[in-house]
């Protein structure tokens, strides 16, 4: 960039939007007096930028946005700066934003939200009396005045955007005085009580964002009907009472989002007379009664249109004269369907398609693997009562060019899947599928190899099927593959060391319940790169993001998993980017814990109970830092605990009844909280929490020959099951008539609590309750 500027030093304008750069900003440029305008936006410029440049004599506009990897750092600004517009979003910044940052009386335009900004938002911004935009948001600011009282000061305002600073409190009065204002984001701003009537009164306003906040009472009829207001999002809050009810064919609403409240009542009618909606979210309510399916196709321009998890009963005949439009997101989950919607036939532009949680019987109709072929990204036919596909041999599931998830979990799907010759190529072109989800089925036989083909997988859910197989060891060359679950199925025999493994993307693998034998595979432990680092910097949830062609919508598709406590299963709803889990538990591996587990240092959960494993216990085991529980149960370890596991301070869970262990029972740290029942059926082992003192005479009678382990894996109805562990970490909602204990972190360490749940919930009530907090 300094070749290219060094000669130019009487530059007035320079606008390089969006060209990769990927160099620093020369200093130089500081000394350009006569640049008016500076255009550096999404250039990927590194290093740090010349405070000099901001106090150039006639720079007038300065945008450098988009540039997450520059530094900058805002220096002490005096009056008479020219500057009208400063965009800085998305660049790494350095300090707080000083209070001299209102002496600049000529802005017009003040952009600084993803900054990960700190300290206190200064209240000379309010001097700042030209502004027409503002925005502030995506960052952490603290100690902040929640009256914001100088915000009132600026009523030229147009845009403002405050996404995400804590407010906890109502909407600001002050914003009664920006009566030219259009644009207003408070979305996450921890807002309380119900929306001001003075709302109403800024009649300029026509985008409203008041998402994921506290907000209560009834929602004002007049922002839904109201002629100018285009976009309004109300979601994530507390509304009560009904969708409010009002003739009015003048308005422009094209966006609607009212879900994830509890409101009540029917679907009003009056909601057909909306023609300009391109989006209508009512998911996640308590709204009830039937509803006409024609009611929306009235509606020429809707292309998102979601009615899932409420207690509406969908009427999907078609009137003969109805036009049907195209949609690109159809989500209809628990809305009582018994067959899948006729409409469905002629949609060519779907992108998402979600018919969960419903009463469909039978067959997977041939047409339905014809819908929208060259869009559909995501197909969730999962908690029906579906037995197969009307398709033979196979279905053609994969004509779906840009599929990346398919979930079919939790039916009745039946027989075996079958696998199509070498010689036919099931995918039309590549590939795309990034999760197979066909767990809680009946289906038998072998895997597909056909998977082998989906480079893009990530996660692979086969459990709790019938499934009779050897270990698939192919889905090693996988590259992308992160979660791996086969549980309760009938894979059995040795899991053989390859030579060439890939496996490095995975950090999730469950392969308990099985008839797997052998001694543990090494070979595998030591490819699995991605259980060796902790990176802390990897934060949310695994899952996909969709954006979608329609202004300002996109869709979120979080994993889960299905888990197992006591016997009754529940849904893991959200699956942490950090976690790493090995669960080989109830199987018949023999032989040694290998070495090599010791280097999986960013594992959280190690289950490798109910098994035939022998020998010592590795004490290697205490490099492990980042392990929370670690169950060895039922095997037929022999010799001592060893000490060096009192390393692990953030284990919170620890069992390994029913082995041969002798010796005293380490203490200090961790090992101080586990009871008693965590060391059942050593005979040998001494030391508190045990009765026995160490040095006693006297043996403690051996445990019952019931709980004994024959050597063929038999006979240990002993089971702790640790996976209640992942539903505290994932923060779910479990129901159901079990009494459990979840372990909820606060910072860095697991804290045990109790909870005793009520009667058994009917399957599909318990479906509704699963997959309404899911979404």
């Amino acid at each position: 960039m300094r070749g290219l500027v060094q000669n130019l030093a009487h530059l007035k304008a320079l606008h390089l939007s969006k060209v990769d750069i990927s160099s620093r900003v020369p200093d130089l440029l500081a000394n350009f007096v006569a640049l008016e305008s500076l255009q550096l936006d999404q250039c990927e410029l590194q290093g740090e930028f010349s405070m000099g440049i901001f106090k150039l004599p006639k720079l007038k506009m300065l945008d450098i946005s988009g540039n997450s990897d520059l530094k900058v750092s805002l220096p002490d600004f005096q009056k008479g700066s020219p500057l009208k517009s400063l965009m800085l979003s998305e660049v790494k910044f350095v300090g707080e934003i000083p209070s001299s940052v209102g002496n600049l009386g000529n802005l017009e335009e003040l952009d600084i939200s993803r900054c990960n900004l700190t300290g206190q938002i200064p209240s000379s911004l309010g001097n700042l009396t030209k502004l027409t935009l503002l925005s502030l948001s995506y960052n952490d600011f603290r100690g902040q005045n929640s009256s914001l009282s100088w915000i009132g000061k600026l009523n030229k305002l147009t845009f403002l955007d405050l996404h995400g600073i804590n407010l906890n409190d109502n909407l600001p009065s002050q914003l009664m005085n920006l009566t030219q204002l259009s644009y207003l984001d408070l979305g996450y701003c921890q807002l309380t009580g119900p929306i001001p009537s003075w709302l109403g009164n800024l009649t300029e306003l026509s985008a409203i964002f008041l998402d994921h906040n506290q907000l209560i009472g009834r929602i004002p009829s007049s922002l839904i009907y109201r002629s100018n207001i285009e976009y309004l999002f109300l979601s994530s809050n507390q509304f009560s009472g009904p969708i409010p009810s009002v003739n009015n064919t003048l308005s422009q609403l094209s966006h609607l989002d009212i879900s994830s409240n509890i409101l009540q009542g029917s679907i009003p009618s009056s909601l057909s007379k909306l023609q300009n909606l391109v989006i209508l979210e009512l998911h996640s309510n308590s709204l009830t009664g039937e509803v006409d399916i024609n009611m929306f196709l009235q509606l020429s321009s809707l292309v998102v249109l979601s009615l899932s998890f409420n207690n509406l009963m969908l009427l999907t005949k078609i009137s003969s004269n109805a036009n049907v439009q195209k949609f690109k997101f159809l989500g209809l989950a628990s809305c009582n369907l018994s067959e899948f919607p006729g409409f469905l036939h002629n949609q060519d532009h779907l992108q998402v398609l979600d018919l969960s949680s419903n009463n469909i019987h039978g067959q997977i109709p041939s047409w339905v693997w014809n819908i929208s072929t060259t869009s559909m990204y995501f197909m969730n036919l999962s908690h029906n009562f579906l037995t197969g596909f009307q398709q033979d041999p196979y279905p053609v599931v994969l004509q779906w060019t840009h599929l990346k998830v398919l979930d079919l979990r939790s039916n009745m799907l039946r027989g075996s899947l079958s696998i199509p010759p070498p010689s036919s190529n099931i995918w039309r072109k590549e590939c795309n599928l990034e999760m197979i989800n066909l767990s809680q089925n009946l289906i038998k036989g072998k895997v597909p190899r056909s998977i082998a083909s989906c480079k893009k997988l990530e996660l692979l859910d086969l459990s709790n099927n019938r499934f009779t197989d050897s270990f698939p060891s192919w889905v090693g060359n996988l590259p992308k593959l992160r979660i791996l679950n086969l549980r309760s199925n009938g894979f059995h025999g040795v899991i053989k060391n390859q030579k060439t493994l890939n496996f490095s993307k995975l950090q999730i693998i469950d392969l308990s319940h099985n008839n797997l034998t052998g001694e543990l595979p090494s070979k595998y432990f030591e490819s699995w790169n991605a259980m060796k680092v902790a990176d802390a910097n990897h934060t949310g949830y695994i899952g996909k993001n969709q954006e979608f062609t329609v202004s300002a919508y996109y869709s979120t598709y979080d994993y889960s998993m299905i888990i197992n406590i006591k016997g009754s299963q529940m849904e893991y709803l959200k699956i942490p980017g950090t976690l790493a889990v090995i669960d080989f538990s109830y199987n018949r591996f023999l032989g040694d814990i290998p070495e090599a587990i010791a280097n999986l240092k960013a594992l959280h959960l190690l289950n490798f109970s109910n098994n035939i494993l022998r020998g010592h216990i590795p004490s290697s085991l205490a490099n492990l830092k980042e392990l929370e529980c670690l169950d060895l149960s039922a095997n037929k370890f022999s010799g001592e605990i060893p000490p060096q596991l009192t390393q692990l301070t953030f284990l919170s869970s620890f069992n390994v009844a029913y082995n041969q262990l002798e010796g005293p029972i380490p203490g200090g740290n961790q090992f101080n909280t586990f009871g008693e029942e965590a060391y059942a059926g050593n005979i040998g082992l001494c030391g508190a929490p045990l009765k026995k003192k160490c040095g006693d005479v006297e043996a403690s009678a051996p445990p019952p020959s019931s709980l004994e382990k024959d050597d063929d894996g038999s006979g240990s109805p002993f089971e702790f099951d640790w996976k209640i562990v992942l539903l505290g970490y994932g923060s779910g909602l479990v129901v159901g008539g079990i009494v459990g204990h979840i372990f909820t972190r606060r910072k860095r360490g697991w804290i045990l609590r109790t909870f005793r749940f009520g009667k058994k919930q009917p399957r599909r009530r318990q479906r509704q309750t699963r997959n309404r907090n899911r979404h």
